[in-house]
């Protein structure tokens, strides 16, 4: 491609990559003047695409504050976020919105279920607010609950199944529309540690690809061996990165 080919506006900000996710001097505070508190106090780090990182730490490190900012949910306050060669710190919050949208799965320990809606409907809601016809969306939410082990269950409502469940349906409706970056906050702390494992496996089943990644913050040591990465924080900071031995990757 000639390097000279004019960028639009909505373009500018992108940039090729192999990495999924990039961070430069990541500043995050809360509150003003004596009541500021700072959560987050320079960040770097980079994850390639390809793999699972899990990002452990005590209560209150800022674990969350992290993954919220690069899942677009919350602006730094100083430094650079970038998100599959799209810098975040650069676009509008309607961009941001519509980026999301597009890119990032979210997988959090409360399913999130809505419970007058079966499996496949709960699963399809993305699809929905997309403004995917009903008919398509809620097909392709039952092709995303075979892939997940749930084909039995499309038409089951959430009361009726088990946690274990309850958690894949609310995977299937995270991968519904092919996220590049799953973001994944506590997914196994409701789950015994069965369903904790199973769980792991089907995220790194279904969602690392060589073109994608996945971030999991845990407290779950049970859960280690299914990273590719440890990065472990303590007081708003990385203190370390470990790279493990990957995996199997999914397929």
């Amino acid at each position: 491609m000639n390097a000279s080919v004019m960028m639009t506006e909505s373009e500018a900000p992108r940039m090729v990559t192999t990495s999924v996710v990039h961070c430069r001097g990541v500043t995050k505070d809360f509150g003003q003047g004596g009541a500021r508190v700072q959560v987050l106090r320079g960040i770097d780090l980079d994850l390639p695409c390809g793999e699972m990182s899990l990002l452990v730490g005590p209560s209150g490190c800022g674990k969350t504050t992290l993954i919220s900012i690069i899942a677009g949910l919350l602006e730094v306050t100083t430094g650079e976020v970038s998100v599959l060669g799209t810098n975040l710190t650069k676009i509008s919050a309607s961009k941001k919105v519509e980026f999301r949208g597009r890119n990032i799965g979210f997988v959090f320990q409360q399913y999130n279920l809505l419970p007058a809606l079966t499996s496949a409907e709960n699963a399809a809601i993305p699809l929905l607010i997309a403004r995917v016809p009903r008919r398509k969306a809620v097909e392709k939410a039952r092709e995303m609950l075979d892939r997940v082990g749930l084909a039995d269950k499309a038409d089951a409502l959430p009361a009726t199944l088990s946690g274990g469940q309850q958690q894949r349906v609310a995977i299937a409706r995270a991968l519904i529309h092919e996220p590049r970056l799953l973001v994944c906050d506590e997914p196994t702390a409701a789950l015994d540690a069965h369903s904790g494992q199973t769980v792991m496996e089907l995220i790194r089943k279904v969602a690392v690809r060589d073109d994608r990644g996945v971030i999991v913050v845990t407290h779950d040591s049970r859960v280690y061996r299914f990273g590719d990465r440890i990065i472990t924080m303590s007081d708003g900071r990385i203190d370390g990165i470990e790279q493990t031995r990957p995996g199997e990757r999914g397929v």
